[in-house]
């Protein structure tokens, strides 16, 4: 019982994983002190190489897009190199802030089938040891992308101690579960890089800059679409079930739109998503404006998300995408913490369920209860209340 209670620092839900990273802990932690005396970081040295690990998934990097900007104005002539998961690539090279972007698929974050062999990784992280980062940060909470980071060589290593690994760190923080996911990772800039005059206040995001191609298919898509009401785009995937509205109630909710606004519909998700939006068009009316663009590419889909009257989603990547590019969301929450994940947009409207159990965070393992079907946080969501705030946005209403 007491060893359970030293473990309580770490923020993992499996109780037989927690245990695990906390043996790893407790083992690496006397090598660790060892390490730390001799490596003796300099803290008030400006790092003139600084390498970024954001390996999850597009919500995970826009979510960090702020804390990348402070580093750049914080550190104007350091090279920064940031490290994400090959499905982020292209829109990582949209970042006007880093110098140069490098992919590592790491096994357990890899969805698409493309995953990085150990042999990969580890000749990746020789590169990084051969070229004398001053400072790295990992912004995930997990052991092994800090262990990553430690064979980076970095003379300084920055991240969180809360998801194991913090004797692979110099500087290991504790993650706050009760703050976004933006202002956790502005904690780790803020304590790696000091702000020398004064506290750096919150400053909003620009939206992202797309590519002319990108911004000339999307018109090639919508423009006339523009000239006959508003174009409302529905985004019915999330990547796991345990948050997915049922595509039945997205279907009645295009249907309203069509006919109380005389909206476009335009359909969005991922090739294998396709089951989802062809339900929806079904239910559709059969004089219903609509769009199918599933399938389309990362950056092809932000310059689409730029030119909507307003998104509907669940919570999943597009939901940032659309905040990185200045388009008003309705986002339904079930399971999930909007308070951790929501988009700090203004003309964001979260929708969720006042329930006594949510929100939960058990994507990965869903309780008995709740799998192999819709949750009752997702369940209680209705139509008319999604209709009603989706109408707001379009009406203008703060």
């Amino acid at each position: 019982m007491w060893i359970g209670s030293v473990f309580n620092y770490l923020k993992i839900q499996n109780r037989h994983e927690r245990w695990l990273v906390g043996c790893l802990d407790l083992i690496l932690e006397p090598v660790a002190g060892i390490r730390r005396i001799r490596e003796i970081p300099r803290r008030n040295a400006s790092p003139a190489r600084i390498l970024l690990l954001r390996l999850e998934r597009i919500g995970d990097l826009l979510m960090t897009v702020q804390a990348l900007q402070c580093i750049r104005r914080r550190a104007p002539e350091a090279h920064i190199r940031l490290v994400v998961g090959s499905w982020n690539a292209n829109l990582a090279e949209l970042l006007s802030d880093v110098d140069h972007v490098e992919t590592v698929d790491a096994p357990w974050l890899s969805r698409e089938g493309t995953c990085s062999s150990l042999q990969h990784i580890a000749q990746t992280a020789l590169g990084w040891s051969q070229e004398q980062f001053d400072l790295g940060i990992n912004f995930e909470p997990d052991i092994r992308t800090n262990g990553l980071l430690a064979s980076s060589g970095a003379t300084r290593r920055v991240g969180w101690a809360t998801g194991g690994g913090g004797a692979f760190l110099t500087d290991a923080l504790h993650y706050d579960l009760n703050s976004h996911t933006t202002l956790n990772a502005q904690r780790l800039v803020d304590h790696a890089l000091p702000e020398e005059s004064a506290p750096s206040t919150a400053t909003k995001q620009e939206p992202l800059t797309l590519p002319s191609s990108a911004r000339n298919l999307a018109t090639l898509h919508l423009a006339e679409c523009e000239q006959t009401g508003p174009i409302v785009g529905i985004n019915p995937g999330c990547g796991r079930s345990i948050k997915q509205w049922p595509s039945q109630r997205f279907g009645q909710l295009a249907a309203f739109l069509s006919r109380l606004e005389g909206a476009t519909i335009v359909l969005l998700g991922a090739e294998h998503e396709r089951p989802l939006t062809d339900a929806i068009k079904r239910s559709m009316p059969e004089n219903a404006k609509v769009v199918d663009l599933v399938g389309t590419s990362l950056i092809e889909l932000a310059a689409v998300l730029q030119r909507l009257s307003v998104l509907i989603t669940g919570d999943t990547g597009p939901m940032h995408l659309a905040a990185a590019v200045d388009t008003p969301t309705v986002a339904l929450f079930g399971p999930s913490d909007p308070k951790r994940y929501a988009p700090l947009h203004p003309d964001t409207r979260v929708v969720n369920t006042s329930l006594w159990c949510r929100p939960c965070g058990l994507i990965r393992q869903p309780p008995t209860r709740c799998q192999n079907r819709t949750p009752d946080c997702i369940e209680g969501i209705s139509v008319e209340r999604v209709l009603d705030e989706t109408r707001m946005l379009l009406s203008g209403q703060p």
